[in-house]
């Protein structure tokens, strides 16, 4: 299956402002398709003459005003999920859109702006990410902007705020950044780890003495809508130790640099399949500081989504759209049945199931293990 990205389509409006206009507010519609997962403005003031023209910069949506920088910026985006400082993220209703242009000084032969107006579709393609990190907001060294540079600088889309016990990080991360942060939580407790995604305030207690316990504080994150994974379940130093009878979403497989540890869970997750139970397996760096070999996205986490969302993305991994690889640099494996991909299930079972690898290395070998062995 090829990696696809998302769609982007541009087009150019030139409006010229005369020195009559000055203070004014002018309107420059435009429109947004159906189907839009972010905008970006670009502005260039083309001066007449030695005076020079001050243009400020908006823009609104079909029913408000969706920002505004002032004479602070020439530049500004809107996506789903996250914008530039002084706008406003969320949906993206299609329709007519303006960019507001603020006259606030016009020289007498007046001035041409020419905007540059980007829009990036919804389209379903792999995410890169990383679903176990943490921060400063519990006993991580890294700052949640440098976080969103490291991530960047590795090619990864998104970052799960993982911190242990604290929700303090899912207020307080950036939203001008490339990198989509989902909001999340590890509930640590004395008896193994869990990860709570997709609530930025999943419980208001995270202790927990006992299986009462437990149940009280996944009843709690699940009515605010939270997914539960269970984490690093075989680790030598934080494995779980209670009951397994509880409500959770999914496994971690793979936590860090692989070792014992994770071939351990790999083989008790391969042993719940077997039996029948559809178990979705997830992995994640738990990054807490520079270290030569707990990395940001090693192991990396792809998502089959549509859009770069925390909804989107979890749902995603619900599904069981989901490929572990070694670093964002791959090997990437995906299967196929007809239109079905990994995750899905294929009843048709006439239809040949394809293998697709990239990125491997010489002398690489390729395993597919069924409920059968190594077939």
């Amino acid at each position: 299956m090829a990696i696809i990205q998302a769609f982007s389509k541009s087009k150019s409006i030139s409006r010229f402002i005369s020195h009559e206009e000055e203070n004014l507010y002018i309107e420059v519609p435009f429109q947004v398709p159906v189907g839009t997962e972010q905008i970006k403005v670009k502005m260039e003031v083309i001066q007449e003459g030695v005076a020079s023209s001050i243009i400020d910069l908006g823009v609104k949506d079909p029913s408000r005003v969706r920002g505004w920088s002032g004479g602070a910026r020439t530049e500004f985006f809107i996506h789903l999920a996250k914008a530039t400082p002084g706008y406003l993220h969320g949906p993206i209703e299609a329709g007519e859109w303006s960019v507001i242009l603020g006259a606030y000084k016009v020289a007498n032969k007046g001035c041409t702006v020419k905007l540059t107006i980007e829009f990036t579709e919804e389209k379903l393609r792999w995410l890169k990410g990383d679903l176990h990190t943490h921060s400063v907001h519990s006993d991580g060294k890294f700052t949640l902007r440098e976080k969103a540079e490291i991530a960047t600088q590795g090619g990864l889309d998104f970052l799960a705020l993982t911190d242990h016990n604290a929700s303090s990080q899912n207020e307080a991360y950036p939203r001008d950044v490339d990198t989509l942060y989902i909001p999340g939580m590890e509930l640590t407790t004395n008896w193994g780890h869990l990860n709570f995604f997709g609530v930025n305030d999943p419980v208001r207690d995270f202790r927990v003495s006992d299986m009462e316990d437990l149940h009280a504080r996944l009843s709690e994150a699940r009515e605010k809508g939270a997914y539960i994974s269970l984490n690093h379940p075989y680790c030598r130093n934080t494995r779980w130790r209670l009951g397994w009878d509880f409500d959770y979403d999914w496994v971690e497989v793979w936590n860090g640099p692989w070792r014992k540890d994770n071939q351990d869970a790999l083989d008790w997750w391969q042993d719940q399949l077997v039996s029948g139970r559809r178990l979705v397996a997830v992995g994640g760096s738990d990054a807490h500081r520079p270290d030569p070999h707990v990395i940001h996205g090693m192991p990396t986490t792809w998502v089959y989504s549509k859009n770069l969302t925390s909804s989107e993305i979890l749902s995603s991994v619900d599904k069981g759209h989901v490929v572990l690889s070694y670093s964002p640099q791959g090997p990437f494996i995906s299967l196929t049945c007809g239109s079905r991909i990994v995750g899905d299930v294929c009843i048709n079972k006439n239809l040949p199931v394809q293998v697709n690898v990239k990125d491997v290395q010489y002398n690489d070998a390729v395993r597919i293990i069924s409920n059968n062995g190594v077939e």
